[in-house]
């Protein structure tokens, strides 16, 4: 295996991470340590510190998702394993995420099972987030939204310009391998409860996981999510259509505005594949 290098974003996480950095560095002692510090306001930097693992400091947080970009930037290994660092993930399962890439994969993910999952909410909402990503692509995806997973950095770094700062870095490469055909796989693992609380909020961020279910269909094919909804538009067009011809002899405002709505989303879903590809276009 080509040289390692793990990344870490943490904010406020020193009570997991004082834990978690001995056991990473007895598990795979060649490796790259480096924690993103994301504006925390614990004792994360001398924890680090006083553990020989490298900190990478922000003055102020800026997101999880920027967290890995900085890593990964700053990150020499060949491969790139990510991980939380609230003691979810256990250190022991890296080998495992490592054995896919020697079997020629380009990345892989460790897929959470149901008891994994924090709260009936969350378990619900990436069983939905699976489904959806799965018809997309074509392929089977366990666990969209995991962040534990190995990567070639050469690989993950061409997709760093459509990684968000937020939270949902995990979706947007997962689509962005699949959309450039690199090989993909899941290994099955089992998260820990994590120290501490939290940093997601349900109610601040609804509508972030709302917008997750776009993001997949626009990383990967924009019209696989406008064509279907442009089919109903114009159905129920129809079916008013009928309705009022039957019983009033008449084409109403509201079948025509259905079929306009049809044409347009169609239009967008077209224009919207074109960018799509653009994306993913390669300038060597």
């Amino acid at each position: 295996m080509s040289r390692l290098s793990i990344v870490l974003p943490a904010k406020n996480e020193a009570a997991a991470l004082k834990d978690l950095l001995p056991r990473l560095r007895a598990t795979q002692p060649d490796a790259e340590i480096i924690v993103v510090d994301d504006g925390s306001t614990d004792d994360t930097r001398s924890l680090c510190a006083a553990s020989g693992v490298a900190c990478l400091s922000s003055p102020y947080s800026m997101g999880n998702g920027a967290a890995i970009k900085r890593g990964a930037r700053a990150a020499s290994g060949e491969v790139l394993v990510f991980m939380d660092g609230d003691g979810q993930h256990d250190p022991a399962d890296i080998a495992r995420l490592l054995a896919k890439l020697d079997e020629g994969y380009d990345m892989a993910v460790g897929a959470r099972d149901w008891d994994s999952q924090a709260g009936v909410g969350r378990g619900l909402a990436n069983t939905l987030y699976n489904w959806l990503a799965s018809r997309m692509t074509g392929h089977e995806v366990a666990d969209l939204t995991s962040g534990f997973r190995a990567v070639r950095a050469e690989k993950f770094r061409e997709f760093l310009y459509l990684l968000p700062n937020g939270f949902s870095y995990p979706t947007t490469s997962t689509m962005a391998f699949f959309r450039s055909a690199y090989p993909l796989a899941y290994v099955p693992i089992k998260a820990a409860q994590r120290v501490g609380k939290s940093h997601i909020r349900p109610l601040r961020d609804g509508l972030r996981f709302l917008l997750i279910i776009f993001k997949i269909a626009t990383l990967y094919s924009p019209l696989k999510l406008f064509a279907p909804t442009s089919a109903v538009f114009f159905l129920l067009g129809c079916a008013n259509y009928a309705w009022t011809f039957t019983h009033g002899g008449r084409l109403t405002n509201m079948s025509t505005l259905m079929w306009s709505a049809a044409v347009i989303v169609f239009l967008i879903g077209l224009v919207s594949e074109q960018v799509t590809a653009l994306t993913y276009r390669r300038d060597d």
